[in-house]
């Protein structure tokens, strides 16, 4: 229900995209974002965008990634410039629908390889 697309292999220093899409049957989605999951490492949260444009980034890819989303066409991207080793990882896009004030369901789409050479 999520379709992930984007990544590859890339030196470090170099930039990719990744790009996210919804399904239409997915309605109410009050959150997107990117998560990342190094070998042998827990997943990690990467940056969120909320429905009214809130970008959040995890520290360390705070002033290198940029997120954006178009909340009507349930879709969200995610920019990534000056990309180092660390970030090597596979990336996994994930929603969150809103199913009342107090519950919310998630979403997660398949993960995308980034490989950073050094």
């Amino acid at each position: 229900q999520l379709q992930a697309s984007g990544g590859g292999l890339v030196q470090a220093g170099g930039s990719l995209g990744l790009s996210c899409v919804a399904s239409k049957g997915i309605l109410d989605i009050n959150v997107m974002g990117w998560y990342r999951q190094a070998p042998g490492k827990q997943r990690e949260l990467v940056a969120t965008i909320t429905s009214g444009g809130e970008p959040f980034y995890e520290d360390s890819v705070k002033g290198r990634f940029t997120i954006s989303g178009d909340g009507p066409k349930n879709t969200v991207s995610l920019q990534m410039n000056n990309l180092k080793p660390e970030d090597t990882a596979v990336y996994y896009c994930r929603a969150e629908r809103l199913l009342s004030p107090t519950e919310f369901r998630v979403y997660w789409g398949k993960g995308t390889q980034v490989t950073v050479s050094s």
